[in-house]
C-alpha cells in the first residue's frame, strides 16, 4: 500500500504472463515503445502492436470514441492515459504490452502533468471543462428516474431499494420481498434537488419534492411529547401493504436506531430545502437535529452516540450489545456532509454553524493517532469516554481509506466558514499522506479497507484490493479543495488523476448509472449486491454530490470561471428573512461572489432596491409572490481566471 515498484525488478519471481493496468504521463516514444511515469514518479515501457487499439474519456451519454488510427500522433509528452495488457517474463524484467490505451488529456500539453491548459487556452483534462460533471449528474437522474418511475408518473409508491438495471421493476407479484430503505429514497431525493440546482431541469426537482413529500407522509415519527422527529428504517411493501420497520435491519445495527440512518434521511430534505424552501420540511429537519441533541449527543464529553436503543432512546441500554455506548466516524463526522452543511448554507442560522464546530473539535481533538509511532489513519471506532475501540466487528484495528478523505474535505470546508489552525493543519496533513498509503499508485484510483498498523514497510489490505465509486468521490473532492484552497499543486495533479480513474472506469456506458465496484485493474465486478446500482449502500447521493462539488469547486476555485445555480423558492418559503442564501456551497467569505439574479427570465433589482441582493453573503431578498419562481444566480469567483490555481 505504500509507493508500489513500477514493475518487478529483473531477475524477480515472475514466471508466467498476467494482464494488469498501467497509469501514466506519456514522456516519449521511439517507434512502438512509448515511456510512462507512473503515478509514483517510476518509468515505465509499454510496447504497442498492430493490434494495440485506442479510446478516448467520454462521458456518461457520450459515444464510443476511438483513437486507434491516431495513436502514433495522439502520444504526445504530457498525455495522461491507461494502458491495459498482458505483462510477459522476460530476461530484462516484464514486457509490457498495449492490448488497450484509454487516452485521458489530450494532446498540445507543455509535458508537465499539472498544467491544464492546451493551445487554444481550453484544459487538457476533459472533466474540467464547464458542464462535464453537470451532464453526467442530468444522465444519472434520467437513468434513476427510468429505473424507478420507467420515466412516466413520479410515483413514490413504486420506489424500491434494489435496482438491477435501468427496466422499471414491478411485476413480481408480491412474491418477492420489497422493502422501501428510508436512507436510499431521501439519497435519489438529494440526487435530483442537486440535479435540478445545476441544470434547472424541473422533472428532477418534481421528483426531489414528490420524494420528499412520501418522506414525510410514510417514512416519518413524531413524539409530541419529546418534540422530535424520528425517520423509520424502511416499509415493507411487499403485496401492496405497508408495514413499518421501526429499528434497522440493517446486520451491523440490527434492532438498533443507528445514528447514520438518522443522518441520512435528511440528506435529501435539507438541499430540496434549499431549492425550495418548503416549511413542511424544515420543520422535520428541526424535529430531527432536536432527535440528535435529545438522544444522541453526550453532553457530558461531547460528540454522538453511534445506536440508541428503539425503545428506551438510550445509547447506554444492554441490548444494544457491541453498538452499547460506542461513537464512531459515522455518528460524529456525517451529519457536516449529509445535511449540516446545506442546512447552514440554506438558513444561516449561528446555531448550526456552532453545532458544525462541535463536530469537527471532536474529529481533529479524538480522530488522530499522535503517538510517536501511530499510524497515518485515523481513528473511527470509540467507547463513551473516546477510548479507542480496536475490537469492534469488521472494522478492529482498520482503516476505511475514504473517510480519512472524507475528513480532508470537510476540515477544509469548515475551515472556510470558522478558520482554525488544527482544521487546516489536519486537512493538509491527511492530504499529503493519503497518496502513499491509500491510492494505487500504479493503476490509480483508491483502495477501500486496510490494517492501520503497517506490517513489512506496507498497509495490508483486509479483504481485498477492490476500489468502491465513493472512496473515489471524496478523494476528488479533498483534493479539489484542498488545490482550490492553498493553490499546492500536487493536491490538483492528485485531484486530476482521481477523477480520470472514476470517469475511466465506473461510469456504465452500457446500461447507465455508475458500478459500485471495480476490480484494483478498473474492470467492474458484478458479483452479489455489488452488481446492483442500488441496495442499502448504494443510491444516488455519493455520484450525484460529486457531480455537483465537482464542478462548484472545478469552476470557481481551480479555473476561476462563473456558474449558474437555479432555485425554485415556493410562495410561502420558509427562508428566514425572506433571503435565498444561493452560496453553491461553504466557501471563504469573499472569494466567490454573487453577481448576477434573473427571477422567471427577467433580471432581477427589486426595482433599484440596494439592499435586495447582497453580492458578498449571496443573498437574494425574495419578492412576495403567488407562485413558486424560477431563480437564476450566477456566481463568480472574486479573482477571475488566470489568478492563482489556473496553472
Amino acid at each position: 500500500m505504500t509507493t508500489q515498484p513500477t514493475s518487478p525488478p529483473a531477475g524477480s519471481s515472475l514466471s508466467h504472463p498476467y494482464s494488469d493496468t498501467t497509469a501514466g504521463y506519456v514522456v516519449e516514444r521511439q517507434g512502438n515503445a512509448v515511456t510512462l511515469r507512473t503515478l509514483d514518479g517510476g518509468l515505465v515501457t509499454v510496447h504497442l502492436t498492430a493490434a494495440t487499439s485506442g479510446q478516448r474519456l467520454r462521458n456518461l451519454g457520450q459515444p464510443y470514441a476511438d483513437a486507434t488510427g491516431s495513436l502514433h500522433d495522439e502520444l504526445t509528452p504530457g498525455t495522461f492515459l491507461f494502458c491495459y495488457g498482458p505483462i510477459y517474463p522476460e530476461p530484462d524484467g516484464p514486457h509490457l504490452q498495449a492490448a488497450q490505451l484509454l487516452l485521458v488529456s489530450e494532446p498540445g500539453t507543455s509535458g508537465v502533468p499539472w498544467v491544464p491548459a492546451t493551445p487554444d487556452g481550453g484544459s487538457a483534462w476533459p472533466f474540467e471543462r464547464p458542464g462535464w460533471w453537470t451532464e453526467q449528474l442530468r444522465q444519472l437522474a434520467a437513468f434513476y428516474d427510468r429505473a424507478q418511475f420507467g420515466g412516466g408518473e413520479v410515483d413514490f409508491g413504486r420506489y424500491r431499494t434494489e435496482l438491477r438495471g435501468t427496466e422499471p421493476h414491478g411485476g413480481d407479484g408480491g412474491a418477492v420481498r420489497q422493502v422501501q430503505e428510508t436512507d436510499t429514497i431521501s439519497r435519489m431525493v438529494y440526487g435530483m434537488a442537486s440535479a435540478f440546482m445545476l441544470t434547472g431541469d424541473e422533472r428532477a426537482l418534481a421528483v426531489a419534492e414528490r420524494g420528499s413529500r412520501y418522506l414525510h407522509d410514510h417514512m416519518r415519527f413524531v413524539d409530541p411529547d419529546e418534540d422530535v422527529v424520528y425517520w423509520y428504517h424502511g416499509t415493507d411493501v411487499t403485496g401492496g401493504r405497508e408495514r413499518k420497520l421501526f429499528a434497522s435491519e440493517f446486520g451491523d445495527d440490527y434492532r438498533a436506531i443507528p445514528a447514520y440512518e438518522q443522518i441520512y434521511a435528511l440528506v435529501g430534505l435539507v438541499q430540496t430545502f434549499r431549492v425550495a424552501g418548503s416549511p413542511e420540511i424544515l420543520g422535520d429537519v428541526e424535529g430531527t437535529v432536536r432527535l440528535f441533541e435529545k438522544f444522541f449527543h453526550d453532553p457530558r464529553q461531547g460528540g454522538y452516540y453511534s445506536h440508541i436503543d428503539p425503545v428506551t432512546f438510550s445509547p447506554h441500554d444492554d441490548h444494544l450489545g457491541p453498538n452499547r455506548s460506542r461513537k464512531n466516524w459515522n455518528s460524529v463526522g456525517d451529519h457536516a456532509p449529509a445535511y449540516l452543511f446545506n442546512l447552514y448554507l440554506a438558513t444561516g442560522e449561528e446555531r448550526y454553524r456552532r453545532m458544525l464546530e462541535h463536530t469537527f473539535d471532536m474529529i481533529v481533538t479524538h480522530m488522530p493517532d499522535r503517538a510517536p509511532d501511530g499510524s497515518p489513519f485515523v481513528r473511527e471506532r470509540f467507547h463513551a469516554d473516546w477510548t479507542p475501540d480496536h475490537t469492534w466487528g469488521w472494522q478492529q484495528n482498520r482503516a476505511v481509506v475514504g473517510h480519512n478523505l472524507k475528513i480532508a474535505w470537510n476540515l477544509m470546508r469548515m475551515q472556510a466558514t470558522l478558520p482554525k489552525r488544527e482544521y487546516r493543519a489536519l486537512a493538509e496533513a491527511i492530504g499529503t499522506t493519503m497518496p502513499g498509503v491509500g491510492m494505487d499508485l500504479r493503476r490509480g484510483g483508491w483502495y477501500d479497507l486496510v490494517e492501520r498498523v503497517a506490517e513489512r514497510g506496507h498497509h495490508p489490505f483486509v479483504w481485498h484490493d477492490r476500489k468502491a465509486w465513493w472512496q473515489q468521490e471524496q478523494a476528488i473532492l479533498a483534493y479539489l479543495v484542498l488545490a482550490g484552497y492553498t493553490g499546492d499543486r500536487d493536491f490538483l495533479r492528485h485531484a486530476r488523476e482521481s477523477a480520470a480513474f472514476y470517469n475511466a472506469f465506473f461510469l456504465d456506458h452500457d446500461e447507465g448509472g455508475v458500478f459500485f465496484t471495480v476490480l484494483a485493474s478498473g474492470i467492474p465486478y458484478l458479483v452479489g449486491d455489488e452488481r446492483l446500482k442500488g441496495s442499502h449502500a448504494m443510491a444516488m447521493y455519493h455520484k450525484a454530490e460529486l457531480c455537483y462539488l465537482a464542478e462548484v469547486y472545478t469552476r470557481l476555485l481551480v479555473h476561476r470561471e462563473p456558474l449558474d445555480l437555479y432555485f425554485r423558492p415556493r410562495p410561502d418559503a420558509a427562508y428566514p428573512d425572506r433571503l435565498l442564501r444561493v452560496a453553491p456551497d461553504v466557501l471563504p467569505r469573499g472569494a466567490v461572489l454573487l453577481d448576477s439574479v434573473t427571477i422567471d427570465g427577467v433580471p432581477y433589482d427589486a426595482d433599484g432596491d440596494a439592499g435586495a441582493i447582497d453580492p458578498v453573503e449571496m443573498t437574494v431578498r425574495l419578492p412576495e409572490t403567488a407562485h413558486p419562481l424560477m431563480v437564476r444566480a450566477r456566481v463568480r469567483p472574486a479573482e477571475q481566471r488566470g489568478g492563482r490555481g489556473n496553472g
